[in-house]
């Protein structure tokens, strides 16, 4: 592995720890600045979605952290990266910052991914030869 996946993996474990660990911490979960991104978040914490979502970034970052089980975590984490993004993007746009955030998680995270892509080719296969 390259420095700059590794210094990549680290901060992509490093940013989905801490905002894992921040919504257990009253008053550090952002709820965004929009009514829109407001009403998400809430009703994500309303549902108790908020919770399996933290606790799957908690774990997910910690294994990256820690060099292992990475590409189970990055898939994982790649539909939360997909909603960040929206949500940054969309629901939230705060320029420069919160457009970012938004094209760099999926982007970090797609990082994350690629050197396992000969692993993940057969998955991509439409029909099977036999089946």
């Amino acid at each position: 592995m390259t420095i700059a996946y590794m210094i990549v993996r680290v901060i992509f474990g490093l940013w989905f720890t801490y905002a894992g660990i921040e919504y257990f911490i009253p008053g550090l979960q952002p709820f965004g600045t929009t009514a829109i991104a407001q009403q998400f978040t809430h009703a994500l914490v309303d549902s108790g979605l908020m919770l399996i979502v933290k606790i799957m970034e908690l774990i997910g970052g910690v294994l990256i952290l820690l060099n292992r089980a990475v590409l189970p975590s990055a898939l994982a984490m790649l539909p939360l990266s997909v909603v960040i993004a929206f949500w940054n993007i969309v629901l939230d746009p705060v320029p420069p910052v919160g457009y970012a955030f938004g094209v760099v998680t999926p982007l970090f995270n797609l990082i994350l991914i690629w050197p396992y892509r000969e692993r993940l080719m057969p998955l991509m296969v439409w029909k099977p030869a036999s089946a």
